[in-house]
């Protein structure tokens, strides 16, 4: 009996169903990315450091502040954040820096 009702409320919602499952909607593609896909190692994608687990290595992290014209990098520790933070001179002026694990330098 049960087998029956159920096989009945089937019956009786398919052809309700149905036609939901029919219609599609589409959209137009887009001409492009509306973002990028991977930021480039010489853009930031956050003005401060972005706390998370860092993988970088303190060579890596040192790299990308080299990247971003830094020289005379000294000092750098990974904190409890996961940001390695140092100090570093650009344009002649010694400066804090710090790598997220985004490689966001700041």
């Amino acid at each position: 009996m049960r087998i029956l009702l159920t096989a009945a409320a089937l019956m009786l919602a398919a052809p309700v169903a149905m036609p939901a499952f029919a219609q599609s909607t589409t959209q137009d593609a887009q001409t492009g990315p509306q973002n990028k896909a991977v930021k480039g190692m010489h853009e930031n994608n956050s003005a401060v450091p972005v706390k998370g687990a860092n993988s970088f290595t303190r060579t890596e992290a040192q790299k990308q502040i080299e990247a971003k014209g830094y020289t005379h990098i000294a000092g750098l520790t990974k904190d409890k954040d996961g940001v390695w933070r140092g100090t570093a001179e650009k344009d002649g002026a010694s400066t804090s820096v710090s790598v997220d694990y985004q490689g966001n330098v700041n």
